[in-house]
């Protein structure tokens, strides 16, 4: 069903980096989503009103929001595929992500609405009348429910959408929420036991975990967010197969939303590479990767010193010393000037995150170190702890 209505509905269905493309997928998640959770919560709202159950009812305006949490998916995809602007020169794409965060503290406020009506139930108790046909709405609705979340989660892998992600999520949840409301009237009717306003809780506590990991889902890509290994070593594999290109360093991959990525790096090349050679090679390199990733590429050109054996010697000695201190730190940009007293060793130095040295005492352990075995130098170091990761 998913794919029938993808092929019929989402013109040029295949190419999901087209923004454009991605509003097509968004409008039909949005309204299919309006469109079910509108019946199912009409429905339950009614088997509630003629049983008395305050789990039932809960359940249909957990609906009601997920129509609503619908709407926000569907008026955040319209928003995202907005073309640049220039208040907006990289588009609106991160538009998509705050929906996808309206939707998961929409999923919080049930969760809390539902616990406080079950806790009230559980300290004033009601009788809940036994319906055949309340039965049978729970029952079309975890299965409906059940066909959302793969749908929506179908939707979101293809894509790549944290959006839909926690559409799908949030419909899971209601699956586990209706399962719940269902087993608590079969055993109310057939055990005589009052339990509603007990499997309301249970729902709440359930519904507010999906809540609390779809915020978390949502919010890391606003937050920024290190890049997949697998996409930093292929963009790694590509830049290095190219011979006028001997290291890089400073990757950073900066992300305005789905499919609007971009990437900047230093790529390293002989000092006496022919200049306009090396310049066409990096111009090659920024056009593959868009082609190959669809992240815009800058490329800075770093000259080195490769065929002076002395300053290789250097840099592998600093290099072993550096990564004594922290097997994680590297180097680059190192250059030697030579003068009549002393030599000048001139580096960068990029320090992980995790590392809890302070600035000063990096700087001091590796000047003592270079020192050590190269008495007669001045280093002159500059730390860097913006290694590769997301903007």
């Amino acid at each position: 069903m998913t794919d029938f209505l993808v092929r019929h509905l989402v013109r040029d269905h295949e190419n999901v980096q087209d923004p454009a493309v991605r509003e097509r997928y968004g409008v039909l998640s949005g309204g299919v989503g309006i469109f079910l959770n509108l019946l199912l919560s009409l429905g339950k709202f009614l088997a509630g009103v003629l049983t008395g159950s305050i789990a039932v009812t809960a359940d249909a305006f957990n609906n009601l929001s997920d129509a609503g949490s619908s709407v926000v998916t569907l008026v955040g995809f319209k928003l995202a595929g907005q073309k640049a602007d220039d208040g907006h020169p990289f588009g609106h794409g991160r538009i998509e992500y705050l929906a996808g965060l309206l939707v998961s503290l929409l999923i919080l406020m049930v969760g809390v609405e539902l616990g406080k009506s079950s806790i009230e139930k559980i300290i004033h108790p009601e009788d809940v009348t036994f319906s055949l046909v309340t039965v049978v709405i729970l029952i079309c609705s975890i299965l409906v429910k059940l066909w959302m979340s793969l749908f929506n989660r179908k939707l979101g892998k293809r894509i790549n959408s944290a959006a839909m992600q926690a559409t799908a999520t949030d419909s899971l949840s209601d699956v586990v929420a209706t399962s719940a409301v269902l087993a608590g009237t079969l055993i109310g009717h057939f055990a005589q036991v009052s339990i509603d306003g007990w499997i309301g809780v249970v729902v709440a506590i359930f519904i507010l975990r999906a809540g609390w990991e779809a915020v978390k889902d949502t919010l890391n890509p606003l937050l920024g967010t290190a890049p997949e290994p697998e996409l930093v070593n292929a963009i790694q594999q590509l830049v290095l197969s190219h011979e006028q290109v001997v290291g890089m360093h400073d990757l950073v991959i900066h992300d305005y939303g789905p499919g609007r990525r971009m990437c900047s790096f230093h790529a390293e090349v002989p000092e006496d590479e022919d200049i306009m050679a090396a310049h066409d090679a990096i111009d090659h390199i920024e056009r593959e990767i868009q082609e190959k990733f669809g992240i815009e590429t800058t490329a800075h050109m770093d000259p080195i010193a490769t065929g002076d054996s002395e300053v290789t010697r250097l840099r592998d000695q600093v290099r072993d010393l550096v990564k004594e201190i922290d097997e994680d730190m590297s180097i680059h940009d190192f250059r030697v000037t030579r003068g009549p007293l002393h030599t000048n060793l001139i580096f960068d130095v990029v320090v992980p995150h995790r590392c809890r040295l302070k600035d000063e005492e990096i700087q001091e352990r590796i000047t003592q170190a270079v020192r050590g075995v190269v008495p007669d130098c001045y280093v002159v170091l500059q730390l860097d702890r913006s290694y590769v990761g997301t903007k």
